[in-house]
Parts: C-alpha cells; sequence; structure tokens
C-alpha cells in the first residue's frame, strides 16, 4: 500500500511527522491512529494495522506525537493536553487535506487521547481504542520510584522501554487533572474497546471501566493472548481484522471490508507485509484472501501458499463440475469433497509423460461421492472429473504474458 511522509503543525508550532497509509483504490474514509506512550508512528502494530485499513479501504493517519520520533519539539514539556491538541490538530489537517477524519484509533495512552478529543471532532463517526487506560493517570505507574525525585525536584529521567525521557511535575498535574470518563459517556460516537486479558501494562479492568462510561453503540472483543504492544504478527492482523470488519458498519464502507480496487474481471495481488511473504488478494469489489508461506519459509503463515492456492482451484473446479453433471442428470448426489496434494516428481514415475531424468508437479486428487448412486453413475461422474476446466488447462499448453504496468 502507498505509503507518503507528511509534516503538520502541533500544539506548539513544531513539525511532525506523519505517515499517511492509503488504499491502492479510491479513498473510502480516513482514520488517525494515535500511538502508545513514548512510542512512535512507526512501532509494528501501527505499520500493521494501518497497512490492513489501507488495504480496506481506509486511509490512515499515523503520527509521531511531539518530542517523540521523527516530530520537531521537545517531550519533557509534553503532557497529556499536548497530545489531545497535537491529535485534534492531525484531523484539522485532514480536513483541509480533503480527507476528514472518521475513525480514530488509539493504542494504549494513544487509546485514552483519542477517547478525550473525538467528541471535538465532528467527522468523527467511531472510535477504537487498543489496550487503552481507563485514567491517563495511570501511566504514572510506570515512573516508578521516580515519582518522589518529580515532585520533590520538578522533574526526573526515567526509563522507559530502555530509553531515558524527561517527566516533569507539569505532566504528573496534567494527567491528575484529566478527566477521561466523562468525556467517554458524553462521546457520542461508535466504541469498539479491544484489549487482551493478560495485559501486564494496562490491566484489563480499564477496558470495562470505558465499556461502562461509553454509551451505545459499544462494543468490546478480546485479544486472548495478546501482548500490550501486539508484537506477534496473528495479533495485530487479528485486531486491523476486527476493526476494519467493525467500522464497515459506521463508516458506510462496502462489506465486506477487503482490500479494494481490482476492477471487475481481475485478480489484484497486493504485497501485505515487505518483510514477510503474506499477500492481498482481492478479485473484482467484492472477493478477498489472504496468501502467505509457512514459518519455516519466511512467511506468517496467514494465508494459503501459491500451490495451496492451484490447489483450491482444481478442487473447487472439480467439485463444481461434478455438482453441476449430477444436477442435470437429477442423480442422487448428497455430497461431494475432493482432496488435493501438490508434489514434484519424477517424469519417468509419471505414467503419461515422456520420461527422462528431471521432475514434474503432480496434482493428486481423491474424490469423495456420497449418496444412493449405483456403480455406472459414480464411474461416470469421475470420469466427468477430468472434464474440469481448470484441470484442462493445467494439462493443456499454457502461455504467460507478462508486461510491466
Amino acid at each position: 500500500m502507498p505509503s507518503d511522509k507528511l509534516t503538520f503543525k502541533g500544539h506548539s508550532g513544531d513539525e511532525l511527522a506523519a505517515r499517511f497509509d492509503t488504499p491502492n483504490g479510491p479513498i473510502l474514509a480516513t482514520a488517525i491512529f494515535a500511538h502508545c506512550f513514548t512510542c512512535s508512528k512507526d512501532i509494528l502494530a501501527a505499520k500493521r494495522i494501518s497497512q490492513r485499513l489501507a488495504s480496506a479501504g481506509i486511509a490512515v493517519l499515523r503520527f509521531d506525537f511531539t518530542g517523540l520520533g521523527h516530530s520537531e519539539g521537545e517531550f519533557a514539556n509534553t503532557h497529556f493536553s499536548s497530545n489531545v491538541e497535537d491529535l485534534r490538530l492531525a484531523a484539522e489537517f485532514l480536513a483541509k487535506q480533503g480527507n476528514p477524519a472518521s475513525l480514530l484509533v488509539g493504542h494504549s495512552f494513544g487509546g485514552a487521547v483519542v477517547l478525550k478529543v473525538a467528541s471535538e471532532i465532528q467527522t468523527v463517526k467511531a472510535v477504537v481504542t487498543i489496550g487503552a487506560p481507563a485514567d491517563p493517570e495511570h501511566i504514572a505507574a510506570s515512573f516508578g520510584f521516580h515519582l518522589h525525585e518529580i515532585n520533590e525536584k520538578g522533574e526526573a529521567e526515567v526509563s522507559l522501554a530502555g530509553r531515558g525521557f524527561i517527566i516533569k511535575r507539569a505532566f504528573l498535574d496534567d494527567i491528575a487533572s484529566a478527566e477521561l470518563l466523562p468525556a467517554v459517556a458524553k462521546m457520542k460516537k461508535a466504541l469498539l474497546v479491544l484489549h487482551s486479558p493478560i495485559d501486564e501494562t494496562v490491566s484489563i479492568d480499564n477496558a470495562a471501566e470505558i465499556f461502562i462510561a461509553a454509551k451505545h453503540p459499544k462494543s468490546f472483543v478480546t485479544l486472548d493472548n495478546a501482548d500490550h504492544l501486539l508484537t506477534n504478527v496473528d495479533d495485530a492482523e487479528y485486531a486491523a481484522s476486527l476493526i476494519a470488519t467493525w467500522a464497515s458498519r459506521y463508516l458506510d464502507l462496502p462489506k465486506p471490508a477487503a482490500p479494494i480496487g481490482a476492477p471487475e474481471g481481475i485478480v489484484r495481488v497486493d504485497e501485505a507485509d515487505p518483510k514477510g511473504f503474506k499477500q492481498d488478494i482481492s478479485v473484482g469489489p467484492r472477493h478477498h484472501l489472504l496468501a502467505d508461506e509457512p514459518l519455516a519459509y519466511g512467511g506468517t503463515d496467514l494465508g494459503l501458499t501459491p500451490y495451496q492456492l492451484m490447489s483450491a482451484g482444481l478442487g473447487a473446479c472439480t467439485s463444481m463440475t461434478i455438482r453441476m453433471y449430477a444436477r442435470r442428470k437429477k442423480w442422487p448426489l448428497d455430497h461431494v469433497s475432493v482432496d488435493i496434494t501438490h508434489d514434484k516428481i519424477h517424469a519417468a514415475d509419471c505414467d503419461h509423460c515422456d520420461g527422462g531424468d528431471h521432475k514434474i508437479d503432480q496434482f493428486r486428487r481423491i474424490i469423495t461421492l456420497e449418496g444412493d448412486l449405483d456403480e455406472d453413475q459414480r464411474a461416470r461422474l469421475m470420469a466427468i472429473a477430468d472434464r474440469c476446466p481448470v484441470h484442462r488447462t493445467l494439462e493443456s499448453e499454457i502461455e504467460i504474458v507478462t508486461v510491466e504496468a
């Protein structure tokens, strides 16, 4: 998916660095992703979720809050309220670009930010939180024994995720005065709360508080065994798919929320994970599936392999052809199933090949026919299987024409 570098001015006038992830096709909706405390727009969860939403037609602006990542400014002079203002300005920036935000997604501390600002952005229709605290003051627990030093001296350097950050007393005062749950109660936006029951950074009790405070429509989905940062690709993929599907109800997206942009009659394959092998496959405007490779081959095992897709095509065509023939003949075929395996074999072991010492592709097909069929009917249906169009294509001469777009 295309990802453009952008900048806009934050609360203090400093330039904030952003990425705008867009679909290959038309933009159906626009979202803003707010990252976790002291994280950045480039954290893996943010990138994976943004790319998945973009594949579903939802453009995503993910940006670094003031003083973090590639954004300008001093982190030490920021606080919860400044983050809220940064996000509000991000929404203003998108609106001026002609892409008003209709969805807010906030991860951890960013989740608290989107809950606080959502009611101020009129174009927003839906809000999603991932592992968000019910009270911004929750973050103070991560400062540990430095809290006393901050209160006594006015500031202290706190180590967070292996990096040192200056935290000032003004930050503590700001989060102590922030009232989040009243803002949730008057938000008047659809809300999806995602949280892991084993989250050790922000306990799932926070999700319960947010959910109870919110008015309908609201939804809660557990992220099962996910960690707080969604470092596992499966967890990030699951969260992203949930968000895309859920948001389609409130953003008037085509259903199901899936990669778009392929015209009718075109099978389009888009790389979904540049660091692995996962691919988004869209067929026309309505159908979507994933292709991937097993973990052992460097993939993430989230979709069918290319040869499994070929096998699926052969199996589906075989089953359809048998059903079509049995239906026309009005034969009592109750059910048909087809098992396909693919392998490389020596040409010498092929019954109808020219021989030689090279290897060829072999698709082994096991067909199960259920129903009160006599032997002649079964034999005829097995013979019909060989007339499946995909079967014929695989056994015929094939030309593949490749051109650069």
